[in-house]
This record gives structure tokens, sequence and C-alpha cells, in this order.
């Protein structure tokens, strides 16, 4: 290779670099995984606290964070519920974000057992919903729709089967969960209150 083509190649080379480094500086976050979305809501219809029903369009250019418990739960779920109690003070009045309980204990969680429950913590009913339904329906969204448990815990009588699982799903505006957090740890309940914020401002 010629002198002048070897200036050429390592200018240029220089300049791309230079070009990454700024860009690096300029926008912290440019060179972070961007993961493919984890899973789409499919379409729902539940019952809510106040025995009114919700479906997928209620969520529809929300930013929605999704988890799954019960109310007689002594053990996972206050503690789960307990820590994501700051990422709805956090974003309590913003129109465009909900939280969404769903019971895994139908049989016992009517809506008005949710009310109680939902009194209890202190919520706006508005924002943070709990919801109840067909027990076959709720744990299809949770494990196909939601991906916070694997389908393979399903048994093949639906009565027999029971879901109980810590992690919490992000949904963005367009129904994509990007990300499922352990909603036993307040550091990625903390990443997750982040990446809220990012996909408000969207």
């Amino acid at each position: 290779m010629s002198r002048k083509r070897l200036f050429y190649v390592g200018f240029f080379s220089i300049l791309f670099l230079g070009f990454v480094a700024a860009l690096a500086i300029a926008v912290p976050d440019f060179f972070k995984n961007r993961l493919p979305p984890v899973s789409e809501v499919q379409p729902f219809s539940f019952i809510n606290q106040d025995g009114r029903t919700v479906t997928e369009k209620d969520i529809a250019g929300k930013v929605t964070a999704v988890n799954f418990f019960f109310t007689t739960c002594k053990s996972v779920c206050p503690k789960m519920n307990n820590n994501l109690k700051p990422i709805y003070e956090a974003f309590k009045g913003e129109k465009d974000f909900l939280l969404l309980s769903h019971t895994s204990d139908p049989g016992r969680d009517s809506a008005a057992t949710l009310k109680r429950y939902a009194d209890s913590m202190g919520v706006n009913t508005q924002q943070w919903m709990f919801l109840t339904g067909r027990k076959d329906s709720l744990y299809k969204a949770a494990r196909l729709s939601y991906k916070i448990d694997d389908p393979n815990n399903s048994v093949a009588n639906i009565d027999d089967d029971f879901l109980h699982t810590q992690f919490v799903a992000l949904v963005d505006r367009d129904g994509k969960v990007l990300h499922i957090y352990d909603g036993l740890k307040t550091s990625e309940l903390k990443e997750m209150e982040a990446e809220i914020r990012k996909l408000l401002k969207k």
C-alpha cells in the first residue's frame, strides 16, 4: 500500500474513532444493548376491583408494569407489592402510566376482595388496578403474554395449577413486553423506574 493511501486510511480511521467517542459522550445510552421485545401483550378481558371490565385497549398508549399475586399470600406477594409502592408513588398522577396486579387465586380473590386489598394499600385504583377473571385466562396471560412464569410450569388440569411468581413485566406504549424484573430486588425496580421515565418521554 502506498504512503498516500496509508495516510488516508489512518486519517479516516482517526476521524471515525473520534466520531464514535464523541457520540458515546453525547449519548451515554447509545451503546447499551437494545434487546428485542420479550413478547407482546395478547388480547385479554379481566375484572378490576370495582367490577369493571378491563381489556388490552385500556393499556394501549400507556406504559404499564404488570405482576401477579394473591391476597392471602404471606411470603413473596406482600414484599413484592410493597416494593412496587415506591414505583406507584414516583408516577402517581401520571396519566400514561399504569400498574396492573392480577390475582393468581381468582377462586378466593373476587373483585370485592381485591377492593379491600387495594384500600389497605392506600392507592388510587385508577392508576394501580387489581384484576381477577378466569383462572386459565389469567395464567395464559402470565405465561404467554407477560412471560413472568415458565409455560412448562402449567399442568393439564387448571384446577390443580398454581402460579406464584415475584417477577414484574414492563410493557411499553405499543403493548410490547420489554423486560422482566425481580420484584423482590429493589435494585432491579430502581432500574425499572429509570426505564419507565425514558419510555414516558417517548
